[in-house]
């Protein structure tokens, strides 16, 4: 079953569909992933809760990718909520910044 948030929003997204996860996550995917998170955060409008990067209907297209590839090494959501809040930081996680 899908969910409102599945629906394409805006015409990039009608061409492209979702963004695929790639077939093996590196170190380089997890930061691109956590670069993508932290900057495709929600800010509210009048019209509702848009990206704060590209101006669409959040969660954006780059938002939900990087969401995915966090899942797909065993993050929760709730790790993830955490990890975007703190800006990022891993504190507590070996080789993890401070």
């Amino acid at each position: 079953m899908r969910s409102v948030t599945d629906e394409p929003v805006d015409a990039m997204e009608k061409v492209l569909g979702e963004l695929p996860v790639p077939w093996v996550v590196t170190v380089e995917d997890i930061k691109l992933a956590l670069r993508a998170l932290l900057v495709h955060r929600p800010e509210q409008w009048p019209t509702g809760s848009l990206c704060r990067s590209d101006r669409t209907p959040y969660p954006c297209l780059l938002h939900r990718w990087a969401r995915r590839v966090l899942r797909s090494r065993g993050l929760t959501d709730d790790v993830i909520d955490t990890l975007a809040e703190r800006g990022g930081t891993l504190v507590g996680v070996p080789g993890g910044r401070s």
